[in-house]
């Protein structure tokens, strides 16, 4: 797999022409390029700004769709790519096609999920759940949270797992583990001294002999 470093230094190099209409897709893939050929200019799409801090919806999130073919129906938030106002969620709004297909085989069956937009998604209120606004509030904590506008309710932000599997919020220390206490607890005093001095002043050692003088000429 490709480091995260390396894709975004990818993405930082890219170049598009202009009337370039972005997807799902990556720009330097063979797809993109598919849906872009050169000289057609695709129709522009509008996107509304949102600021980082109004973004109320994450991945992993369980929300109701509320227009379209799958209307009505709730799913759990798979991507979210906020250049474009869109979250992919799990199984909805899908539309089915071949892929691998050929003069003897026709091809494999399979789903892909089409972006939706912001505006047409609503969050799910986890205490009753049926869609709801929701607005960010800070607790007397200074904690800030999301807040059901029609139940008054928190709705806590997803946990996600990282890519070994851990779920940092659900991690237990072991018997092996460093405590956050005493990994961030200062124990280094500076000194003048080299370590290998340090080293031989806790041991006890004593070195009597001196190095030759040594010249670079």
């Amino acid at each position: 797999t490709m480091r995260l470093t390396a894709l975004l230094a990818m993405a930082a190099r890219v170049k598009v022409p202009p009337g370039y209409r972005f997807g799902t897709n990556r720009p330097w893939t063979i797809n993109a390029q598919r849906q872009n050929p050169p000289g057609k200019k695709r129709r522009r799409v509008a996107v509304e700004p949102i600021a980082p801090e109004d973004w109320h919806v994450f991945k992993g999130d369980t929300v109701e769709i509320l227009s379209g073919k799958d209307s009505g129906k709730q799913g759990k938030v798979s991507q979210v790519i906020r250049a474009r106002n869109w979250v992919i969620l799990e199984g909805l709004n899908a539309h089915f096609r071949y892929i691998g297909k050929t003069e003897d085989y026709r091809g494999m069956y399979i789903a892909s999920e089409a972006p939706l937009l912001l505006k047409d998604i609503a969050l799910v209120d986890p205490s009753d759940r049926k869609p709801t606004e929701v607005e960010w509030r800070y607790t007397e904590e200074g904690e800030k949270v999301r807040v059901s506008l029609r139940t008054g309710r928190l709705i806590p932000k997803p946990v996600v797992q990282r890519r070994d599997g851990i779920v940092p919020e659900q991690w237990n220390d072991g018997p092996k583990d460093t405590s956050p206490e005493d990994a961030l607890e200062k124990t280094y005093t500076t000194s003048l001294k080299t370590f290998e001095e340090e080293v031989m002043e806790k041991m006890g050692i004593v070195e009597t002999r001196r190095a030759r003088k040594s010249f670079w000429y």
